[in-house]
């Protein structure tokens, strides 16, 4: 099945917020963490079953190389990516954010 991707508006602020913090650490590090960042979101549409199920309707898919995981939900032949977050936060937050986010999408 081909299958469409579609990235939230937050999604934006969440990748560029990981790409500056990766960026002061080193040069160019910023530009491999959103390498692996699409190289995740590449994966995901071509195999999206792969990614368990975490909270809920949500998958999630680990970014390669560093601690953050791409959280979506498949939608018939769509696949919408809710946010992408570190690996060290609360899952609780996580599992409301995406809800929050959730919600809003539906509106």
């Amino acid at each position: 099945m081909t299958y469409v991707l579609r990235f939230l508006p937050e999604v934006e602020d969440d990748v560029v917020a990981s790409y500056a913090w990766y960026e002061d650490k080193a040069l160019g590090l910023g530009d491999e963490f959103l390498r692996m960042f699409y190289a995740g979101t590449n994966e995901i549409a071509r195999s999206p079953l792969l990614s368990p199920k975490v909270h809920r309707e949500f998958r999630r898919r680990l970014v390669r190389r560093f601690p953050y995981a791409i959280y979506f939900r498949i939608e018939h032949n769509v696949i919408i990516v809710f946010g992408l977050f570190h690996c060290a936060r609360d899952p609780r937050t996580i599992g409301s954010t995406l809800t929050e986010r959730s919600e809003r999408d539906t509106l």
